[in-house]
């Protein structure tokens, strides 16, 4: 079996010695003691919904993680993302955040990149079978979601130090594993240990085989792939907590049942809630719905205001799941609220922190001054917005490069920027009052542009026709 590519981030190493009897990783530093409380306290927030199995077990799950106090061993906990898309969204959010919760409480976590199991397509919660999507396209998406973690984990370790010991980040991918597997062999070595009947009760098989559309052998094999990532996972890392969303409780427990079997140890899974829009529908690619992490997909400020727009029957939940912050202060904040409901401070704190967690520091101010720009009309954060900042904040407007002519006029503007028809129509749009620039309404079509008033230090100028429909116009040798 090929041995999987390792990255090591930040602190910590692990263990190379495999073997079931290896269930805490070698050579790692003890976990910090407050990891004691740590699944009281998440299933409080509401982060952690589900444990299986709860109990019945040689090792109960709160004892694997309390075991000695303060004397316990960091333990290995994994998640996995499968690579259907190049970017991850708000819905895989939560369950980041449950793998930082146990990296912050001195624990071990991998983030696991489905670079093999995309190519099956998990059926869970689906009513339909995923689009195929061929060996290059996944490849792609594959290295795109490693870079996505990467920088997630390193603003999360940047900029959300709490001053503890920390565990590791890791990424892995499970193509590593399969891409040398013979289809025979593996089957020879692994199908023999599922039971169809089994496989069978699954809700996600049984809802699919209902269906019209009915269920593929690929769909149907995914949850035997990702009970083998499990015990992978476990034998070279000692891994014996798989986090995934609350649709995944059916493949957590093929891995379970297939550890178990093999190896007579337990192993155990967490569930955490799925994040729906307001129609309850579930936020993600198939829903068409996402709200992405990449920038290039979903910018700073879309991301911000998202959770901005959170509703206040919500935001107090959305506080506890998506932030590191205290439930004290989350109790103030929301305290502050009541008192001045208009000014959705919990809503931008929310929108602050996620910000900053997904895009930096950077990155929040980028969505800031776009906030700034374009409902509070400011000039100031007009002048210092950049090209990029811009083009995601005016997606649909038009962008034109244009000559500042000396005598160059309002109309002259904007007829060359093509924001109005020619002739008397365009003109009285002007005088009518329905164009204006740099958030300044212009009512006279022939003033001439002056720099610091119609044209920005940056050398932009913002036209607005009507209420919507913007234009952005750079001026080239001011």
């Amino acid at each position: 079996m090929a041995a999987p590519t390792l990255r090591y981030l930040f602190r910590g190493r692990w263990s190379r010695t495999p073997g079931p009897s290896a269930n805490l990783p070698l050579g790692l530093r003890k976990a910090h003691s407050g990891a004691q409380g740590l699944l009281a306290a998440q299933k409080a927030r509401g982060l952690f919904k589900e444990f299986f199995p709860e109990r019945g077990t040689k090792v109960e799950l709160p004892e694997l993680f309390n075991r000695g106090m303060a004397g316990s061993f960091p333990q290995t906990i994994y998640c996995g993302f499968d690579a259907t898309a190049d970017s991850l969204h708000v819905g895989h959010l939560l369950a980041l955040l449950g793998l930082f919760h146990f990296q912050r409480a001195g624990h071990n976590v991998i983030a696991l990149v489905g670079g093999a199991t995309a190519r099956l397509g998990d059926p869970s919660g689906r009513t339909k079978e995923r689009e195929a999507l061929d060996a290059e396209r996944v490849r792609a998406n594959a290295s795109a979601l490693r870079r996505g973690l990467e920088a997630l984990a390193a603003n999360h370790q940047q900029l959300f130090t709490d001053g503890r010991t920390w565990g590791s980040f890791t990424v892995l991918d499970n193509s590593a594993w399969y891409q040398k597997q013979h289809l025979v062999d593996y089957l020879a070595a692994v199908g023999a240990h599922f039971r169809m009947g089994t496989l069978l009760s699954r809700q996600s098989v049984q809802t699919r085989l209902k269906s019209p559309e009915g269920m593929s052998l690929a769909e149907f094999f995914y949850q035997v792939l990702q009970a083998y990532d499990f015990y992978y996972l476990f034998q070279r890392y000692g891994c014996r907590v798989q986090l995934g969303g609350s649709d995944q409780l059916g493949n957590i427990m093929s891995g379970y049942e297939f550890i178990n079997k093999l190896t007579g140890e337990d192993v155990f899974g967490i569930t955490v809630p799925l994040i729906t829009s307001t129609t309850g529908a579930k936020l993600g690619k198939s829903a068409g719905n996402a709200v992405w992490l990449n920038r290039d997909k979903t910018s700073p400020f879309e991301l911000y205001q998202f959770f901005v727009r959170q509703q206040d029957d919500s935001v107090e939940r959305y506080l506890k799941l998506f932030t590191f912050l205290p439930i004290p202060e989350i109790d103030h904040i929301m305290q502050l609220h009541i008192k001045e409901p208009e000014k959705r401070g919990p809503q931008k704190r929310l929108a602050a922190e996620v910000t900053k967690l997904v895009h930096g520091r950077e990155g929040l101010d980028s969505a800031k001054r776009c906030t700034h720009a374009l409902y509070h009309s400011s000039i100031d954060a007009l002048e210092v917005m950049s090209d990029q900042e811009l083009k995601e904040l005016f997606k649909e407007a038009s962008f034109s490069e244009l000559v500042l002519d000396p005598g160059t006029n309002v109309l002259d503007t904007c007829r060359k920027a093509n924001a109005i028809p020619d002739g008397p129509r365009g003109y009285r749009m002007i005088t009518d009052g329905g164009v204006s620039i740099n958030h300044r309404q212009v009512t006279n079509p022939e003033s001439v542009l002056v720099v610091g008033q119609h044209i920005l230090k940056n050398g932009l100028s913002l036209l607005k026709i009507g209420k919507k429909n913007f234009y952005v116009i750079k001026w080239l040798q001011l």
